[in-house]
């Protein structure tokens, strides 16, 4: 049986990794589930786990989150669309934002609701995502300030999602220098600098990142380990917290090297292998149950360093062994690490089954949910509006 096997111990290794680092920084952090694509059983492990703040990009999901997580901070993690802002307001408690006829909207239906709804402005750094133009910024906050409904909890950038830029410590000191410029000049506290990601991570472990940028949104660098600058897996991580496991359908002997006239007609990209057999080598390759319909290939890594992908279809992949097969047969599973594509497809593939080790049970026997508090922005539970010390301009 083909499924997704995400173990519980090693990504509580990895919150509580990343919550120490977000105490050494002094800052506060949302875990990003949206990779999860809503699966309860992991979502109730995370409330097991001690986790107090998400962030989610899919009303489903944020419905699952809604009935899975009771007392949990929830951000809506992409720009809010209009066909959707009662979802949003009713679910979300907190909303990146960089559109002024989006953010009137959501202050409108959450005076309906009878809410307050808290927003990030997200600024345009560089990765050419969203973001308003850092010019806009005194114009954008004047109308923002001015909105029933709207509680304005800082600024926000995301860099490296789109455009692969890596964050740098001038772009992050921006951030800190737009912030003492709003304020100063509307007299108002910006709590919040939401800046950190994945991608800033590396920065932090190197004491780079400035003292102010306090919010993080971490994902990917929880549920695998990654880092997203230089490769490999972050210091102190793990990237054992999920694993695919493929049904091996097929194992025999055969040659390398296809046999005659080879063309692009197959529709799906080769993946890059890095074999190169001689006609005539021969090797045993396996043939597992999964392909390119269930998840991106090319971000599967065998377990098993002797095993390697030679290529897929849209059913099936075909995996390189060894001269040996050790035992290996039909039946068996073949186990591989995921990049953030691949666990993305699979996440939200209906093909494939989802289960947690050890089971939900096991830390709801272990754990308390008041035992430990991961992920809390302590920056948003209280908001001054009126900071000391500072002046509007005249």
């Amino acid at each position: 049986m083909n499924r997704v096997i995400i173990n519980l111990e090693a990504l509580e290794h990895n919150l509580r990794q990343v919550n120490r680092w977000m105490d050494e920084h002094g800052a506060s952090w949302t875990l990003a589930t949206k990779v999860l694509c809503g699966h309860q059983d992991t979502l109730r492990a995370l409330h097991y786990l001690g986790v107090r703040s998400v962030a989610d990009s899919r009303l489903s999901n944020l419905e699952a989150i809604d009935d899975t997580l009771p007392d949990t901070e929830v951000w809506y993690l992409r720009l809010p669309h209009l066909s959707a802002v009662e979802s949003i307001v009713s679910f979300a408690e907190v909303s990146l934002n960089s559109e002024m006829e989006i953010i009137r909207a959501l202050g409108e239906e959450a005076g309906r609701q009878g809410k307050t709804h808290r927003v990030i402005v997200m600024i345009e750094l560089g990765d050419l995502r969203e973001g308003i133009l850092p010019g806009a910024l005194v114009e954008f906050y004047e109308q923002i300030f001015r909105l029933d409904h709207i509680e304005v909890s800082g600024i926000g950038a995301n860099l490296g999602c789109l455009s692969g830029t890596v964050p740098n410590v001038d772009q992050l000191m921006q951030l800190v220098l737009y912030r003492e410029l709003l304020e100063l000049k509307f007299g108002k506290l910006l709590p919040v600098i939401s800046a950190g990601s994945s991608a800033v991570l590396p920065l932090l472990l190197e004491g780079r990142v400035p003292s102010a940028i306090n919010h993080f949104r971490i994902g990917e660098a929880v549920f695998l380990g990654t880092d997203l600058v230089n490769g490999g897996v972050l210091t102190g991580m793990r990237d054992d917290a999920v694993t695919l496991h493929a049904e091996v359908v097929e194992i025999k002997e055969k040659g390398l090297v296809p046999l005659g006239e080879t063309t692009s007609m197959t529709p799906f990209e080769a993946l890059d292998t890095g074999e190169a057999g001689q006609p005539g080598q021969r090797g045993h390759r396996a043939i597992v149950t999964v392909g390119q319909l269930d998840t991106e290939v090319g971000g599967l890594r065998p377990v098993d360093p002797r095993h390697r992908i030679v290529g897929a279809s849209s059913d099936l992949t075909v995996v390189h062994v060894g001269e040996n097969t050790e035992g290996l047969a039909v039946g068996d599973t073949l186990c591989f690490r995921v990049d953030y594509a691949a666990m993305l497809r699979l996440m939200s593939n209906r093909y494939i089954d989802v289960e947690v080790e050890p089971s939900v049970e096991f830390f709801a026997d272990a754990f308390k949910p008041e035992d430990v508090d991961l992920g809390v922005p302590p920056a948003l539970e209280s908001l001054e509006n009126e900071p000391q010390g500072l002046e509007p301009a005249s």
